[in-house]
């Protein structure tokens, strides 16, 4: 029988939990400010610098409505290593330990870092659509596909975040995490469709590309960004389904292990 007064205290710790990571955002804005100044460097580079020399065949009128699409996926996977980082220095410096103290749902750590990272990744999504737009983006598919849209590059956000979980709570010293986090994260993210497209590359590595998450969760994007159809999305959820399944089942069972 389901005990809705464990429920409720669970999702209250969560909750104060999110609360307390989020804090350290306005008590370090320069945080949240440079995560969001460099994927916006990213999308004037790639849109000026590159551009010009980038052809793409997808229907779409100009290079930058095939770039936003994979920028926010790479806003998605580097934001995804906030989680990692933070989990690292919060065992370094001893406040996984205080948190056993308290009378708290042990998931709730977990949960609440994670929640903590999904609301920032929201912010940096909506300013990244913002520049886009500025740039000459323009959402085709309507409003709701809009919508599905935006919500797909937060839940990829979401089950990546479990992904940095596991490092963080595997590896523990925050610099060591944030260098392993790249190791697994440039090839997923330049090694897709995300920039460039799949045809372009060489054939040994086209296969790959073409398969991993990040470029069909793109390719999604961009079905519903720019036509309005829901091609690859169904690829997509399958994809963040089973991450999240493997990783929130690795992560607990880490940091169940720590506790």
């Amino acid at each position: 029988m389901l005990d809705w007064n464990s429920l409720v205290n669970g999702i209250t710790d969560v909750l104060m939990l999110t609360s307390r990571n989020l804090k350290r955002y306005v008590r370090i804005p320069q945080l949240l400010v440079f995560s969001s100044i460099q994927p916006v460097m990213f999308l004037l580079l790639f849109n000026y610098v590159f551009g010009g020399a980038i052809r793409v065949s997808t229907g779409s009128h100009s290079y930058i409505e095939f770039l936003l699409p994979g920028i926010l996926m790479q806003v998605a996977m580097f934001g995804s290593t906030a989680t990692s980082v933070g989990l690292a220095d919060d065992l370094s410096k001893g406040m996984v330990d205080r948190f056993r103290s308290l009378p708290i749902a042990r998931s709730a750590v977990l949960a609440g870092r994670t929640t903590a990272d999904l609301l920032r990744n929201f912010f940096v999504v909506v300013l990244m659509v913002v520049v886009g737009m500025v740039l000459g983006f323009r959402f085709q598919g309507g409003f709701f596909h809009a919508l599905a849209a935006l919500a797909l590059v937060l839940l990829f956000a979401y089950s990546f975040s479990w992904i940095s979980a596991t490092i963080g709570l595997h590896v523990r010293d925050p610099e060591t995490v944030q260098i392993a986090s790249f190791i697994w994260i440039f090839p997923l993210v330049f090694a897709s469709g995300a920039f460039v497209p799949v045809a372009t590359m060489p054939s040994w590595l086209q296969d790959f590309a073409a398969n991993q998450p990040v470029t069909v969760t793109v390719d999604a994007l961009r079905s519903l960004m720019i036509s309005g159809q829901t091609y690859h999305v169904g690829r997509a959820l399958l994809w963040m389904a089973g991450i999240l399944v493997v990783f929130i089942f690795l992560a607990v069972r880490a940091y169940k292990r720590i506790s």
